[in-house]
């Protein structure tokens, strides 16, 4: 069956044996819906028939959820009652170690638990806040427990900027895939061959992270995935190999990666020299784990991929009509919003997010104004796009951003990267562990912590440390999905698991990132020879 527009144009075809097969099931499952309900019918049918499942589970059913919910109640009551004991106090780099550990294990197994990673996150920043501020009220200053708010404080107006220029950013997105902006980009993808595109995508997220930055990019690739691969499994797999060209092609220029920006601000770097000593080392980062990821994806046309085959021939989404003007015009303003965020930062001065909210302003008033008088095109306004944002993915964003900001209030990341210090022989051995730290935490204090460490005096700007220790903490993260914001915005976005991509992705991006340290030590004699002396070489 062809789905036609309202102008009467084909946007796609319908299996009828398909639709049959999905109404028997349906009906099979939930009983039958009769035909021309609306959404927010068939939502109150779902409702009511959870409701009548519910009731005829019976005693058992109500069994199962008490039992399960005294679970929950004592494992909360029992934290509570612990986070409030003096030994979890009088441990407190400890305590804040074990929880870490502890919810960082219920992150990573997520799907044997069966409890969703938000909560989790949630839960661990917390219970983290609770110890590092009872701590400072039982030795009785309230002068601590007063700097202990003001760093919380500090911490939630941190981590809100990172969540507002989060939600602005996929909003953007969400519009303008709403009016079909990406077939500008999905239209010159003349390629059906799945190991041609892996090539492809990575080098547009590497180009665009540049540019933008790695979270941005993320985003915007991911809605442009949903594009061309109907399977999650796909989708998976090439939103992993974006998120590693994002994190390499933000490293090597000050906007497009947070800590590269860190150092590029305080002094330590300036832009030419790390964009010219950076950039090689960052292609071939992305190169190497391209290669090697390049044997999972089978070197086949793909016929159901949302790109026009070369003959005029592919699959539905691609038979689509050319874009109208009013989608390019919302498709430009949407880029245009996007790549003026680091503008409006150079030029005012002020964090990035509210570039991101202005630039959302713009594009919200613009759909209002196109679509006045159009209520049948509500569905293409920004309300409509906010309510489609996974707040659960956002919110474990915040639980685990504020989970690290209590580490780094506590001195416990300063603790790490004085210790790596200390025990390692040499700067260029420090930077690259920061690397490898900052797939497990977050980057941004390791950095910080760093910077602290070593003065501009001994180091100067653009010395081989500060470069090195730039891209180290950049394309780290790129090691565990947990490791970068790119990476958390993917787990949330396409729900990808830790295990998951700890099989089958983290040995492709340790290969590049070993491979982008190494070229950065071959273009510098000096680094390689401060590199390998203390290993006796």
């Amino acid at each position: 069956l062809p789905v036609l527009e309202d102008s009467g144009g084909v946007v796609g075809v319908l299996s009828m044996s398909d639709l049959v097969s999905f109404m028997k099931a349906d009906d099979e499952r939930r009983g039958t819906f009769p035909l021309g309900l609306t959404p927010d019918e068939v939502e109150a049918r779902q409702k009511a028939l959870a409701n009548e499942e519910a009731l005829a589970g019976g005693l058992q059913l109500g069994r199962q959820d008490l039992v399960r919910s005294a679970f929950v109640v004592g494992a909360a009551s029992i934290g509570a009652l612990l986070l409030q004991g003096g030994f979890l106090h009088d441990h407190e780099f400890a305590a804040m170690t074990a929880i870490f550990a502890f919810g960082y294990v219920g992150i990573v197994f997520e799907e044997i638990f069966e409890f969703n990673k938000g909560a989790v996150g949630l839960l661990m920043a917390v219970a983290l806040w609770v110890i590092y501020a009872g701590t400072a009220s039982a030795n009785g200053d309230s002068s601590l427990l007063a700097e202990a708010t003001h760093q919380l404080s500090d911490k939630v107006s941190e981590v809100s900027e990172v969540i507002f220029f989060l939600l602005g950013a996929m909003s953007i997105v969400e519009v303008v895939d709403a009016h079909e902006g990406f077939k500008v980009v999905t239209d010159r993808i003349t390629t059906n061959n799945k190991r041609s595109l892996l090539w492809v995508l990575s080098g547009i997220s590497f180009v665009m992270s540049g540019i933008l930055d790695n979270l941005t990019t993320t985003i915007v690739m991911v809605s442009l995935l949903r594009k061309l691969f109907p399977d999650p499994e796909d989708r998976k797999l090439f939103g992993s190999m974006v998120v590693i060209a994002a994190n390499a092609g933000g490293a090597w220029t000050p906007i497009g990666d947070v800590t590269t920006t860190m150092l590029w601000i305080n002094g330590q770097v300036t832009a030419l020299p790390t964009m010219v000593n950076l950039v090689l080392p960052s292609i071939v980062s992305t190169v190497i784990s391209a290669a090697a990821m390049a044997p999972m994806v089978p070197d086949v046309e793909a016929e159901t991929l949302g790109v026009p085959r070369k003959d005029g021939s592919g699959s539905p989404a691609a038979a689509t009509a050319e874009l109208a003007p009013r989608g390019q015009l919302v498709f430009g303003t949407g880029v245009a919003g996007l790549l003026s965020v680091p503008l409006f930062k150079a030029l005012t001065g002020l964090p990035p997010y509210l570039g991101m909210l202005s630039a959302l302003g713009v594009l919200w008033a613009l759909t209002d104004a196109i679509h006045a008088g159009e209520e049948e095109r509500d569905s293409l306004r920004v309300p409509t796009a906010l309510s489609k944002i996974d707040t659960s993915g956002v919110l474990f964003f915040l639980g685990i951003l504020l989970a690290i900001g209590a580490l780094d209030s506590a001195g416990v990341l300063g603790n790490v990267a004085t210790f790596l210090d200390s025990n390692l022989p040499s700067q260029q051995l420090v930077a690259t562990v920061i690397g490898f730290a900052s797939a497990v935490v977050d980057n941004v204090p390791l950095v910080a912590a760093s910077m602290g460490m070593y003065d501009l005096s001994t180091y100067p700007p653009d010395s081989e440390l500060w470069q090195l220790i730039a891209f180290c903490a950049g394309t780290g993260g790129s090691l565990l999905v947990i490791g970068s914001a790119a990476g958390v915005a993917l787990m949330g976005l396409e729900k990808v698991d830790f295990i998951w991509y700890l099989r089958r992705i983290s040995v492709p991006a340790l290969a590049g990132y070993v491979g982008g340290v190494g070229t950065y030590l071959a273009l510098h004699p000096s680094a390689m020879r401060g590199f390998l002396a203390p290993l006796g070489l």
